[in-house]
């Protein structure tokens, strides 16, 4: 356990804190981007290798991946976190239309979401007061507590720009390390750095222990790299095999 708070606790500080809406964390974008980045670009040069073909065939492959493979996952994380943002405001939008209706029924909703919280009596009345003497916030409850979604949804671009960039940065790493050093050995102990160090700062917003996390993604991700190999090395011996 922490011996220092996270937090001030003052009551100023916490008023500056809970105003406005909740932070949005992009951490999972990043880790996504990230540990793609370096598994397909190692994938490439470990399967390059692996077939024996020249490095310059790395250099190309490898930056077409770069910019190629890295805008498609943005580009398919900007459209996934959109559709999870539309279904926030579809839902949104409903219970809008059910407040305006049926007040009575949404109001039913209201308390005996609270009541499941353990509030009864006059207290859960008073919170039911409170909630639906505002639509806009009588909404936004429904759509958090009826549907299980988060209060602040994530912005497309922010999530696909965390992604690229962390495709990017990571992605780079196998290749520079492999074309730079001049060999196999070298890009692998970039690759595994760079594995090991995602999960360690991974960490920081987990309960694990940061050697821990990092061995965790670093297992993962060399297994990915070791199959790339595998599947280049056997290619390699499947057409280098000489005719029956």
């Amino acid at each position: 356990m922490r011996g220092e708070l996270e937090h001030s606790h003052t009551s100023e500080a916490i008023r500056a804190r809970l105003t406005g809406a909740p932070p949005i964390s992009y951490l999972r974008d990043w880790i996504y981007g990230g540990i793609d980045g370096v598994v397909t670009t190692f994938a490439i040069v470990a399967g390059v290798v692996g077939a024996n073909m020249p490095s310059t065939v790395v250099l190309v492959l490898g930056l077409a991946n770069l910019v190629a493979d890295g805008f498609a996952m943005a580009a398919g994380n900007y459209s996934g976190t959109q559709a999870e943002r539309d279904d926030y405001n579809r839902l949104l939008a409903i219970e809008r239309k059910h407040i305006a209706m049926v007040p009575a029924g949404e109001r039913e909703e209201i308390r005996q979401i609270f009541a499941g919280k353990g509030f009864s009596g006059n207290d859960l009345e008073r919170i039911v007061a409170v909630i639906t003497s505002d639509n806009s916030r009588w909404a936004k409850t429904m759509v958090v507590e009826e549907y299980g979604l988060a209060p602040t949804p994530k912005l497309p671009a922010l999530a696909a720009l965390s992604t690229f960039a962390a495709f990017i940065l990571c992605g780079l790493v196998p290749l520079v390390t492999y074309l730079g050093a001049g060999g196999l050995f070298p890009c692998i102990v970039g690759t595994a750095f760079v594995f090991f160090a995602i999960g360690a700062i991974k960490s920081w917003w987990s309960l694990t222990t940061w050697w821990r996390s990092g061995l965790e993604t670093f297992l993962i991700g060399m297994s990915a790299a070791a199959l790339a190999f595998g599947v280049g090395f056997g290619f390699r011996m499947l057409f280098n095999a000489p005719a029956a």
